[in-house]
């Protein structure tokens, strides 16, 4: 299977997944990797948007997936490129300044940063 697809499946999976559990149970996500037990209704609020956001990034992963080397295909890879090494900074930042994190947070920093790794092996020239 080729290497694109693959990224495209798995992030899509896994966003798909993450913002789902952010859209019904944000506290628990923020727990996860912020270490916060007190969620305050804003934050809940502002989690469920950042989760609507993460399903529609996982929902056009997925419908991506198979437009091998077109440029959909190509918008959708730098866009997760742009999303994954901002969370790998944000997160990253939030787990050295603050006290305390989650169990997850630098499992999930090392994940995106991964994935915007694999995001520029998988960039091309695009088709017009």
């Amino acid at each position: 299977m080729h290497s694109t697809r693959i990224l495209l499946i798995l992030t899509g999976l896994v966003e798909l997944a993450t913002g789902l559990a952010l859209l019904f149970m944000p506290s628990l996500v923020i727990g996860l990797l912020l270490g916060s037990r007190d969620v305050h209704v804003e934050t809940e609020a502002v989690g469920r948007v950042c989760g609507a956001a993460l399903v529609a990034i996982g929902l056009a992963c997925w419908w991506a997936r198979s437009d091998r080397g077109s440029s959909t295909q190509q918008g959708v890879l730098r866009a997760v490129l742009v999303y994954n090494v901002g969370v790998t900074t944000v997160l990253g930042y939030a787990g050295l300044t603050m006290e305390p994190i989650g169990g997850a947070l630098w499992t999930v920093v090392m994940l995106h940063a991964s994935l915007a790794v694999w995001c520029v092996a998988c960039i091309g020239p695009t088709r017009e």
